[in-house]
């Protein structure tokens, strides 16, 4: 039997963003819970929860005071529970995100941590002296600017913070720190939770001799990163080999919890898909891992192909999770509409790729909707990064923004306030209740797609090999053990030809396919267009052989 994770799918719920009930303009668990019949009815498999636990919220939840108790900007416990079991009596697992690798500095262990270099917690941290100067240990930035060292003068030290200052870093290197959260993981699976998402897994280890990291090397055309971040290779001071030694005491807990499962969050712009496989192969990690490379501007069908093959060739047992939007990048409508003239045709055909990839899938909220990157003002920026590094950076804002439920004036009907960030006139149109009437709408092809995909089993853990075609065309096949499907995908705003050798009369063009017609020999494929093409398993495979464009209607006259 197919374990529920093994290509599943999972609705990431931002909850400050999803509907608020109690008119404070940010989102809760009762407004989730009022909305978990939106979720079910995509037909997904899990919702992921970002950050509900208490948190002073200097980085939207992220910095987290009290691991085991629910924030009261969301709700209480007694909530979390409801939504819990209102969830799963609609057959949906829940997962909730785990930030480990760092705290909030009004943590009690902070707290006590800071006082002294003699208390129970002085080692839960990452504490250091000062060089002789009385500068840091070395040259580690943090990814939100400035060095990742602030100075303690309590101590007389200096602490790790990868992100804010206000986030210090947990020392994993003490046994005590890895036992409290994993005692604080338990608490979570006891009270019913389905697994965990964890943030920067590959962040818990930092280097113990605390060397510096090397330059990364600079493209010839960008020599300076807006961020410096950038411009490091992170040898040191993420991804260090001990990781994989308490990854093996998480999954050796979840073992005790039937069909919990666990998806770690990989930020290294270097070996992401080697991490990846790493942490995952085996049976005796992660479950999956996904990272940020399909999370960038990159469409193309080399990079696609290529980070799938380079995973499955790392880790012939590991398993991807793969995702195009989350809360931490610009919304792909927005990211890759160079590569489009019509973002209806473009959203369609995006799902359409990630839903038959060999691996898990995670749909970001919004994502069903076909809502772009909105343009967030600098006096309505939330997101420190996004402060700190204007204009050039603008932040993450623009991908949190709160669903539009309702027709009408923003915001929509997520909340009768206004909200903590805005419903921009661009999403207002595109609201779900709208979108729910209208058979043509990007909801209802999200509905479709999915209830499509779980009639094909090839889609869920078939394997995967791609065919050598040309850009801007990407073709491959998922084989299951009742068909083939054979998926060709036109990364395009021109009409293309391609040529197929093999077709068969049982060979079909399924009609979840977009702006495909089949010939003899022959797929045409409109702007953005795909098919799927079911391949009997007897029939003469099919060979996708070569691309040449259709002329369009201006160069036919």
């Amino acid at each position: 039997m197919r374990e529920w994770w093994r290509g599943g799918v999972i609705y990431q719920v931002y909850p400050r963003s999803f509907q608020d009930s109690n008119d404070d303009g940010i989102g809760d668990l009762p407004g989730i819970l009022r909305r978990l019949d939106h979720i079910a009815s995509l037909g997904v498999d899990a919702l992921w929860l970002s950050p509900i636990f208490e948190s002073p919220q200097a980085d939207m939840g992220y910095d987290v005071s009290n691991y085991t108790d629910v924030d009261r900007i969301f709700g209480r416990l007694e909530d979390f529970d409801a939504l819990i079991e209102r969830a799963h009596a609609l057959g949906l697992k829940v997962i909730i995100d785990q930030v480990l690798s760092h705290t909030s500095d009004l943590h009690p262990w902070f707290r006590e941590s800071r006082v002294s270099k003699t208390n129970a917690r002085a080692d839960w941290y990452v504490w250091v002296d000062p060089k002789n100067d009385g500068t840091p240990p070395n040259n580690w930035p943090s990814v939100f600017g400035g060095r990742a060292w602030e100075w303690n003068p309590a101590r007389r030290q200096y602490y790790l913070h990868n992100f804010l200052t206000s986030q210090p870093d947990l020392n994993f290197h003490n046994k005590q720190v890895q036992d409290a959260v994993l005692d604080v993981m338990r608490f979570w699976l006891e009270r019913g939770v389905d697994g965990f998402r964890f943030d920067t897994v590959n962040y818990f280890f930092h280097d113990a001799l605390l060397r510096s990291n090397p330059a990364a090397r600079r493209k010839e055309h960008l020599p300076y990163a807006v961020n410096p971040y950038d411009m490091q290779e992170h040898k040191y001071s993420k991804s260090q080999p001990e990781n994989v030694a308490f990854l093996k005491r998480v999954r050796t807990l979840l073992n005790k919890f039937p069909n919990a499962t666990s998806v770690g969050e990989v930020g290294d712009s270097h070996r992401a898909v080697e991490i990846m496989a790493e942490y995952t192969s085996g049976g005796d990690k992660l479950h999956m891992c996904y990272s940020f490379e399909f999370l960038g501007n990159d469409f193309s069908a080399a990079h696609f192909r290529s980070r799938i093959e380079a995973f499955f060739k790392a880790s012939k047992d590991g398993w991807p999770c793969w995702s195009f939007s989350n809360h931490d990048v610009d919304r792909h409508i927005t990211r890759w509409a160079p590569h489009s003239e019509n973002p209806a045709a473009l959203g369609r055909q995006a799902v359409a790729l990630l839903l038959s990839l060999k691996g898990s899938v995670c749909i970001y909220q919004g994502e069903e909707l076909g809502l772009p990157q909105a343009e967030i003002n600098f006096e309505e920026l939330t997101d420190p990064p996004g402060i700190r590094f204007w204009p050039e950076y603008k932040g993450r804002d623009g991908c949190r923004t709160p669903i539009p439920w309702d027709e009408g004036d923003a915001p929509n009907g997520f909340s009768t306030v206004k909200p903590w960030l805005p419903v921009k006139p661009p999403h207002s149109v595109l609201n779900v209740a709208a979108q729910a009437a209208n058979p043509d709408s990007m909801l209802v092809f999200y509905r479709q797609i999915l209830g499509w995909r779980r009639q094909h089993d090839a889609l869920f853990d078939g394997d995967i090999t791609f065919f050598r075609t040309s850009e801007p065309v990407l073709a491959y096949r998922r084989m299951g053990e009742a068909e083939n499907l054979v998926c060709v995908f036109n990364l395009s705003e021109k009409p293309l030809n391609v040529t197929i050798d093999g077709i068969d009369v049982g060979t079909v063009l399924d009609p979840m396919s977009q702006g495909a017609t089949l010939g003899r020999k022959r797929l045409s494929l409109g702007p953005n267009g795909f098919a799927f093409l079911s391949e009997p398993k007897d029939a003469h495979p099919l060979d996708v052989k070569y691309v040449r464009r259709a002329k369009s209607v201006a160069e036919a006259k």
